[in-house]
């Protein structure tokens, strides 16, 4: 039997078992077929590793808000308002940093990290013009964003 669409399986394991599952698990059969076995996998918008680390979600989502901050930067001379800039990263940045973020509760510092970066050295400093060694905790406050980690265990 054929599928139409490139169909994989994803094992989740800690990273003991890792070791030994990789070398073993190829392939799954479901109903008969044979599905390979993906190292990360991408539902609904998030990056599933596995081991659950969300690295690799969270180094997906920084060079896309990386890249609307540079579109807003480039913008923002057009802007007429001092509202807009603000409106603009919330809606295009930090909606991605916040897409999902309920699911990182409990991942590593390093992949909350990256997103922390985003926020606070970007969308921050864009929305108030912030140059680039201004420290990013007082711009969160001005702005009165919570840091990443906090707005996962809000959600």
């Amino acid at each position: 039997m054929r599928l139409a669409h490139s169909v994989y399986t994803l094992v989740i394991d800690t990273a003991n078992q890792s070791q030994t599952t990789a070398a073993a698990v190829a392939t799954v059969s479901v109903a008969g077929v044979q599905l390979p076995v993906a190292d990360q996998m991408k539902v609904l918008g998030v990056v599933l590793d596995r081991r659950l680390t969300f690295d690799k979600h969270a180094s997906a989502v920084a060079p896309s808000c990386i890249y609307h901050a540079r579109a807003i930067r480039h913008i923002r001379h057009l802007i007429s308002t001092d509202l807009a800039p603000h409106t603009l990263a919330c809606s295009l940045i930090l909606s991605r940093v916040d897409y999902c973020n309920a699911l990182l509760r409990g991942a590593p510092a390093s992949s909350i990290q990256k997103l922390e970066r985003v926020q606070s050295s970007i969308a921050a400093r864009i929305v108030l013009q912030a140059p680039r060694r201004s420290d990013s905790t007082l711009l969160l406050r001005q702005l009165h964003w919570l840091p990443v980690r906090q707005r996962i265990t809000y959600k």
